[in-house]
């Protein structure tokens, strides 16, 4: 719910309406004491720092001439200030009054002020939320319930729909319930499978389209209304701006990772492609980049999916008119976009994995397990790299229509110990109901919450709870659009027509097409200017893109083999011009070494999109050596310039010696 001090704000401001508004009229100009909807009591009875405050501000004005065209009234409806005892005592009035208000009382009694008051309470929220905010009625700033009957409920909602609608925003309600802990009709968009399917309790859904409310929860008994009808009824809404062009498109992006034959890649084709697996690997097909991992069926390569959901919250549809939708298409309906980084599982690709989590910059991890195997192989590497690098996890237990149940009880409790140990200090949350999912995704942005979905791409049991549950994941605000630009190349292309293409993540700034761009380091460490053909954001041409967006560069008279991934673009007006680094200094742990490390130690180490070899020349331990669990500050030296920025995160590993550590001070 909203905070008091917000509430405040918004109320003060929302008091004036708008007719009177300082920003929109001339000084002085104010309405008659009788179209300001406030009851003659609340103006007789104002406290005195109110009325002595009314009475500065009148005297201040006292000398301005009010017009009829000002105010657009009639002329016999003039106003002259001499001719008023206090001419704010009615604005003083509705002030006072509004600051009273609750927000149940705003919600079910819509004045023209109280409606001002609203609207600059979402628009804030939906500010800080990036284009969306989730907003719960039933419940007051301070918690206390507002005992809403269902007309009351239903007058509340059409007043944040009204609301919502002035700002361009739709309104989707993603649960609802009473204080009595009986749920409501399910009317939010839920997953569909197939025709001629059927889920786990034997009830046919769709993956595109909205259940009915009737099918969706059995009738309740007359005893139970009349218990609801006395109960509070709340409910969580989702409310979501339409965004004017490609580049306010919301994206949120989560890397996807486990041990191999997890069901990692089958998982994302049932979420993205709206198709169920058959238990053979059929879901998975259309997400291979080589042929070698289609016939092998293990990713091997860095691999992206997209998942839409529009203002309403409903999922945009993958096929259209039988054809799979291209992402461009996806995009144009979509007001919100979950880019999915499929990562391999099998030991052989770790390095692949490394620099998909670190050069793709996730907001999210989503950790996948096979029920039938249990916290196997890679599970811990991949959980060990998240917690690394803080980036929050979400737990996806797999294949539970194929497990026996004491074999999924075991794999509950092994995942349960490891994630409470004392290495992870998560908070384990199993998401069972729509409301576990609208609780857990709103609290998600702590580092200690852990959901856990139990799903299966077979029967497209839980798949349903797992869509809402991204559906509703924040957007990132840890990235700055005011600061210079910084840009982290991922990978390069060379495109017929276009010419050299790069993509990867703007970190910082704002990029428009045309803008010059410092490029670099080069094997000398030195940076050059190149100029910015064109962008587009998942396969979308747009103008501009903005920091913590993914987007592809296309360069202008600039060779591929020049550029290489782990180089920067940087701000074109820096002064002096940027150049790369050799060595750095940095604080490490060394987290699990056979022996010892000493000077002149090789280990590939991952920072940002750097990934290359650095080599150990000093540390501050007098001994020289590290050994598992030692804490020190070392020098690194790289074999060909990076660019590093101090406070970045960083990992090294060399076969199974791993350590992370951060950049305390860049040396040359």
């Amino acid at each position: 719910m909203l905070k008091k001090d917000d509430k405040t704000v918004s109320a003060r401001k929302g008091s004036i309406s708008s007719t009177a508004a300082p920003t929109s009229l001339p000084l002085g100009s104010v309405k008659t004491e009788s179209s300001i909807p406030s009851k003659k009591a609340e103006s007789t009875s104002q406290p005195s720092s109110l009325l002595a405050e009314g009475s500065s501000i009148a005297d201040k004005l006292s000398g301005m001439q009010l017009s009829a065209n000002d105010l657009g009234l009639s002329h016999e409806d003039e106003l002259d200030m001499n001719d008023m005892e206090d001419p704010l005592a009615g604005f003083e009035a509705q002030r006072s009054g509004l600051e009273d208000l609750s927000l149940k009382e705003q919600l079910l009694n819509p004045t023209e002020a109280t409606m001002e008051s609203l609207q600059s309470l979402l628009t804030a929220r939906i500010r800080e939320g990036s284009g969306e905010t989730m907003f719960e009625i039933g419940v007051e700033e301070d918690g206390a319930p507002m005992n809403l009957s269902d007309t009351e409920f239903e007058t509340a909602l059409t007043t944040v729909r009204t609301v919502a609608s002035v700002l361009e925003a739709e309104v989707a309600v993603m649960y609802e319930k009473n204080v009595s802990g009986i749920p409501e009709p399910n009317i939010t968009p839920t997953a569909i499978i197939p025709e001629g399917e059927e889920t786990a309790s034997g009830n046919r859904t769709s993956l595109q389209s909205s259940s009915s409310p009737s099918s969706s929860a059995p009738p309740a008994s007359s005893s139970s209304s009349k218990e609801a009808d006395k109960s509070n009824k709340t409910a969580y809404l989702m409310i979501r701006k339409a965004p004017k062009s490609g580049e306010e498109l919301l994206e949120v992006r989560v890397a996807v990772v486990g041990n191999v034959d997890a069901g990692k890649s089958t998982m994302l084709g049932v979420l993205t492609k709206g198709v169920l697996d058959d238990g053979r690997g059929k879901a998975r097909v259309n997400l291979f980049r080589h042929r070698h991992e289609v016939e092998s069926g293990r990713t091997s390569s860095v691999g992206m999916e997209i998942l839409g959901f529009d203002t309403k919250s409903v999922e945009v549809p993958s096929q259209v008119s039988g054809r799979p939708a291209p992402w461009d298409e996806i995009c144009a309906r979509s007001a919100k976009v979950l880019s999915f980084i499929d990562l391999a599982g099998h030991e052989r690709y770790l390095k692949t994995t490394v620099f998909g989590m670190t050069g793709c910059a996730p907001d999210f991890v989503m950790l996948m397990v096979g029920s039938n195997a249990g916290i196997v192989g890679m599970t811990k590497e991949h959980l060990g790299l998240s917690l690394a690098l803080g980036v929050p996890v979400l737990v996806v237990i797999t294949k539970i229509d194929m497990c026996p149940p004491n074999v999924l009880e075991s794999t509950v409790k092994q995942l349960t110990k490891i994630l409470k140990s004392a290495g992870c200090r998560k908070i384990p949350m199993f998401v069972k109901s729509n409301e576990d999912v609208v609780v857990t995704a709103s609290h998600f942005v702590s580092d200690r919450i852990c959901p856990i979905f139990q799903v299966s791409n077979v029967t497209g049991e839980g798949i349903d709870l797992l869509k809402k549950f991204l559906n509703i994941l924040p957007v990132s605000t840890k990235y700055n659009k005011d600061e210079p630009v910084e840009y982290q190349i991922t990978d390069t292309f060379s495109v017929p027509f276009v010419g050299t293409v790069v993509s990867g993540v703007v970190m910082n700034g704002v990029v428009h097409a045309g803008d010059q761009l410092y490029m670099g380091p080069d094997g000398n460490g030195h940076f050059q200017l190149v100029t910015i053909k064109s962008i587009q954001r998942k396969r979308l041409n747009v103008p501009v893109a903005c920091a913590g967006q993914s987007a592809s560069f296309g360069l202008k008279k600039i060779r591929r083999s020049t550029i290489r991934k782990g180089m920067v673009m940087l701000d074109g007006h820096m002064t002096p011009a940027p150049r790369g680094c050799r060595e750095f200094e940095a604080e490490v742990l060394v987290l699990y070494h056979s022996t010892t490390i000493g000077q002149k130690y090789q280990a590939m180490l991952h920072c940002g999109a750097v990934r290359q070899t650095a080599r150990v020349i000093a540390m501050d331990k007098p001994e020289q050596i590290l050994r598992t669990g030692d804490r020190a500050t070392v020098r690194f030296q790289f074999l060909h310039p990076a660019f590093l920025k101090v406070g970045a995160r960083l990992i090294f590993r060399e076969g199974r010696t791993k350590g992370i550590g951060k950049v305390s001070k860049i040396v040359a």
